[in-house]
């Protein structure tokens, strides 16, 4: 047998797996990175978070990714040099972070890395073509592996785009096995780039479904880094909490084909762009806005897309809970009006025993450890959601 085959053998067979997952998002703010250690799978997984850090970017490196991200017109070698370069520059820091905790590489089973999104391409979003479903992520698994000396899974949308899906989200997955309570209907909310949520019915329900709702920090990220030279992002809604709702460009901004359509859908900065935004302040004849009340209108946005597609699918169902985490939530002024309309205080995952910064690197984790010991959950039949094994292996020899 090839030895690279027996340690996957092995490592699906042990009591107790040590892995490592990673999450870079669209705001380019860092590398989060979870050490977990995972036992059974499926609805029997248990997971603890034992280290977690989030690694920032150089400046330089955030340029280099913004240059070919979401642009439908890029400098092709770049994207082939980063490709490589991500791979590594990931190994790098989590070797770094592995040396902070004293933990040898030796003690790590597995790495699960998302990898960097640079373009986001569901059919509905496009103009009609010959082609289907694409998504594209960067930052290759073999050079990860090969410099780190852990065994790599990566690439997990594709399999999820060649089961017929739209490579998103794929947090249903982790949040249906980790977060589903017999007694508590609940929405598990993430506010990152994009807005998506997944909804769980109490009593192991398998009714449970998962859609992006629009956008989250992409706009405001966008706005601020262009508006204001130096900054990334609208610290604690500094800019946004001076300036006031202008609800003729809020309401404008719901005009798009996007909104209504139904739920189950994805979406990525590609749409919510800064095109889109001056489009619509050119159309809504506010080109005299300030940049105040044009982040103000932005947070109004982002919540009104969230108040709005939590009360159509929550309809009926009974009580529920909001559980939060993505960056958004870190926002005081998005999680106001969000709290104000829907007359609900969001709670945290780490109501649940996940700190709601490492979630979305707990869940790649995860997908990590479905793919090699898991495999048996039934999902159903949800639009979307397909029994599916995601992740492409790559071994450091």
């Amino acid at each position: 047998m090839n030895p690279n085959i027996a340690s996957i053998y092995a490592i699906a067979n042990k009591p107790v797996r040590n892995i490592i997952g990673l999450m870079s998002g669209t705001s380019f703010d860092g590398l989060d990175i979870a050490l977990c250690e995972f036992s059974g799978s499926g609805l029997e997984t248990k997971v603890k978070v034992v280290h977690f850090v989030s690694k920032g970017y150089l400046p330089a490196f955030k340029e280099d990714l913004k240059s070919v991200f979401a642009k439908r017109t890029v400098d092709l070698e770049k994207v082939t040099l980063l490709n490589a370069f991500i791979g590594n520059y990931y190994a790098g820091l989590i070797l770094d972070s592995l040396n902070d905790w004293g933990i040898s590489v030796a003690d790590i089973d597995l790495i699960a890395s998302h990898g960097q999104t640079i373009y986001h391409a569901p059919k509905q979003q496009r103009q009609a073509d010959a082609y289907s479903n694409a998504t594209l992520q960067i930052g290759d698994g073999d050079h990860l592996a090969m410099k780190s000396g852990i065994i790599t899974i990566s690439d997990f949308r594709q399999k999820h785009v060649a089961a017929g899906c739209e490579g998103a989200p794929l947090s249903v997955y982790g949040d249906y096995l980790l977060f589903s309570d017999p007694d508590e209907n609940r929405i598990m909310l993430n506010i990152g780039g994009i807005s998506n949520f997944t909804f769980l019915p109490s009593a192991g329900s398998t009714d449970f479904f998962s859609s992006d709702v629009g956008p989250g920090n992409t706009l405001m990220d966008q706005f601020v880094q262009l508006h204001y030279p130096g900054k990334y992002f609208d610290q604690d809604a500094a800019i946004a909490s001076s300036g006031k709702v202008n609800h003729k460009l809020l309401d404008s901004l719901f005009d798009h084909n996007f909104f209504r359509a139904g739920y189950l859908k994805t979406t990525g900065p590609e749409l919510f762009s800064l095109a889109y935004l001056n489009n619509t302040i050119q159309r809504s004849g506010l080109q005299r806005l300030s940049n105040k009340d044009v982040m103000a209108t932005l947070a109004a946005f982002t919540a009104k897309s969230i108040v709005k597609a939590i009360s159509y699918c929550v309809e009926g169902k009974g009580a529920y809970e909001i559980y939060i985490s993505g960056g958004g939530m870190h926002n005081p002024l998005l999680c106001g009006m969000i709290e104000e309309q829907l007359g609900k205080k969001l709670k945290f995952t780490s109501d649940l025993g996940i700190a709601p910064d490492a979630k979305e690197a707990v869940l790649f984790a995860l997908l990590g450890n479905e793919a090699i010991a898991g495999g048996k959950t039934d999902f159903g039949k949800h639009p979307g959601v397909p029994s599916i094994s995601m992740g492409k292996i790559s071994f450091p020899g």
